[in-house]
């Protein structure tokens, strides 16, 4: 079979490539696969077969059978999937693709095998994997968009989660950073009975000792409840070492950190030793600290914003502050995510002016190292193009010390009220190309509206570069804009800026905040064309799970539900309306995919039969029920003639 322009199976050979996934169509250069294939056909007559595409990753054996029409994906007799008709299996994609696993699985030494059943085409279709072991066995797993669980990369991480169903690696990282957070913020409270936006401060402070001690400067060992050189004293020595050593200036800002340490020497509950322990509470937090995150914080290549994770954890601990000032702290996903939206390159100059715990920035200067061509490169990065400010005190102080540890040069943040901050001013000191925000929630008012978020997004667009990129992430009313003054924002942006794409996230993206967030990208000082397309996706199923006592985690899901919205958003792929609409714009719409949504997919005839049938079963459950005047018109309303 030929493989054609717009064909089923030259869209599937898109996505294999794309996944970075090599297979055979319809043939294989494997011996032994090619010997199984050649008593494989789907007709069950001894004579050769061969699926659309077939090949081994690493030791799993892949298969792929597609159809063109998505009502030929699969045939079911009482939930099992036939494989024994020979009139059905060449008909239906899944029932062809778990005949293929079988005889291939049968005749080979493979023991693990993921099989597929694809139909329809690029803009509709459905990909149905299913996992089938070595007695062919199967196990239908959930629909996927692409091919990108299956490569080299992520196939042993799929098959752990999804088959064996355990936690992945990352997972357990996180289970332990929550573990470790409980625990730490019990003894903060136990030992130290410290105030919540103290915690934060003495862990970011012993953080920055367990850095200065690399330099020889600092010993834990030292710390041992003197009463007059205190531990307190010694820590705070050792930090004052550790941020003139990171180059932290001014002179203000330097003083500024000092101050929000000194809770450190300043308590006498911290510095006295506690009979339960044995030590001070500073030693015992020391040690714990440096047991648990330092070794991860210092010498794990990740963007994870560990500091952050600790501050969120002790917040929803200890009912603290954070949602009452509009805090909410971004998870690492969204902060990855924002990389790849932007298309951010290792020449951008990034800002981000509310910038909480450096979430963005950690992951903004991991995405660019990444790509970074050599050690000037990295250099010019960790020193020159990452640039945050923020306006809570002890919030800034907790930013600095997660640049600092993650060894950025001389830590580019200010502690400042960004809305204060003229727009040519913040240009000409951060040359931005590139600008991320999760602003303060829900603190704008009629009497205060340049505290609307919508306000936010205006200034940072007004203080990146021209043709700098934005990102943000707001509440869905953000985009609806009902009050007057938030409508006049709107109206104000698109004058002068543009407008490339809202996407709507997980309701659970803030897990236990209530918040319904959305990501809007635009173009800085380009004014938004009447005529422009803008994208607005429907990204709620983006594989995040909500789980008990940990909160939302990832399933085997969220690569490839990432991939396919990258795909969309950057037009490789054609998307239904369901999932991303295309509409011009006007500054009283709703900015949100719901608004612009219309269903322009026509029904299958499955589709068709089943409202049919649902119908005519509701009628005749209402005649028995003595209802048929519902539909009878001269009962209902009467004819044209009576009336």
């Amino acid at each position: 079979m030929a493989r054609t322009e717009g064909s089923t199976d030259l869209w599937v050979d898109h996505l294999l490539n794309d996944s970075k996934i090599d297979l055979d169509y319809q043939s294989s250069h494997i011996k032994n696969i090619d010997d199984a294939l050649h008593t494989a056909s789907k007709k069950l007559n001894g004579k050769s077969g061969y699926p659309e595409y077939v090949g081994v990753v690493k030791d799993y054996l892949l298969v792929i059978e597609d159809k063109a029409d998505i009502s030929n994906h699969v045939y079911t007799d009482h939930d099992v999937i036939t494989t024994d008709d020979p009139m059905i299996v060449p008909k239906y994609a899944l029932n062809g693709a778990l005949h293929y696993a079988r005889h291939i699985l049968e005749r080979t030494s493979y023991k693990k095998c993921f099989a597929f059943g694809v139909s329809g085409n690029e803009k509709l279709h459905k990909i149905t994997p299913m996992f089938v072991n070595e007695r062919g066995d199967y196990d239908v797993l959930p629909d996927v968009e692409s091919f990108i669980s299956f490569n080299e990369k992520n196939i042993d991480e799929y098959y752990l989660k999804e088959v064996l169903h355990e936690d992945t690696n990352e997972e357990k990282t996180t289970a332990d950073i929550l573990k470790d957070a409980a625990q730490l913020h019990e003894d903060l409270r136990t030992y130290g009975q410290l105030k919540d936006v103290d915690k934060p401060l003495v862990v970011s402070g012993i953080l920055l000792a367990l850095r200065e001690g690399e330099a020889r400067n600092f010993s834990i060992d030292s710390l041992t409840g003197d009463t007059v050189n205190t531990d307190g004293d010694k820590l705070m020595d050792a930090i004052k070492s550790n941020l003139r050593r990171s180059n932290v200036q001014p002179q203000t800002k330097l003083d500024k950190l000092l101050s929000q340490f000194s809770i450190i020497k300043d308590s006498a509950k911290l510095n006295t030793k506690d009979a339960r322990l044995g030590m001070t509470p500073l030693r015992y937090y020391t040690e714990f600290i440096n047991r648990t995150i330092y070794q991860d914080i210092r010498y794990t290549n990740s963007a994870e914003d560990y500091l952050g994770r600790f501050y969120g954890e002790f917040m929803s601990y200890s009912g603290g502050d954070g949602q009452s000032l509009g805090i909410i702290l971004t998870p690492k996903h969204i902060t990855e995510l924002f990389c790849d939206l932007v298309d951010l390159k290792p020449t951008d100059h990034v800002f981000d002016p509310t910038c909480g715990t450096a979430g963005f920035l950690i992951a903004a200067m991991h995405n660019m190292l990444k790509q970074a061509s050599g050690d000037q490169q990295r250099r010019d990065i960790r020193r020159n193009q990452l640039y945050g400010i923020e306006l809570q005190d002890y919030m800034f102080t907790i930013a600095t010390t997660n640049m600092i540890l993650r060894g950025d040069g001389k830590s580019n943040l200010k502690n400042e009220d960004f809305l204060q901050q003229p727009a040519t001013k913040l240009q000409t000191e951060t040359m931005a190309t590139v600008g991320m925000m999760n602003p303060p929630y829900s603190q704008g008012s009629k009497k205060d509206p340049d505290q609307y978020e919508i306000n936010f997004i205006k200034h940072l667009l007004d203080s990146v570069l021209p043709d700098g990129r934005v990102a943000v992430i707001v509440p869905q009313s953000t985009m609806v804009g009902k009050s007057k003054a938030e409508k006049q924002y709107k109206e104000a942006i698109l004058k002068e800026h543009t407008l490339e794409g809202v996407i709507t996230c997980n309701p659970n993206t803030f897990y236990g905040v209530g918040t319904n967030p959305v990501i809007a990208v635009f173009t800085a000082h380009e004014p938004h064309p009447a005529d422009k397309q803008v994208k607005f996706i429907d990204f709620r199923d983006d594989g995040y799970e909500v789980s008990p006592h940990i909160g939302l985690v990832a399933t085997s899901r969220v690569k490839d539900r990432k991939q396919y919205l990258l795909d969309v958003w950057h037009n490789h792929v054609e998307a239904p309306t369901r999932f991303c609409v295309k509409s011009t714009v006007k500054p009283t719409d709703e900015w949100l995919h719901s608004f612009y949504y219309f269903n322009d997919e026509v029904p299958t005839d499955a589709e068709f039969d089943k409202s049919i049938s649902d119908y005519l079963d509701f009628e005749f459950s209402m005649v028995m029920a003595g209802r048929e005047y519902l539909f009878n018109d001269k009962k209902a309303g009467g004819t044209d003639e009576a009336n």
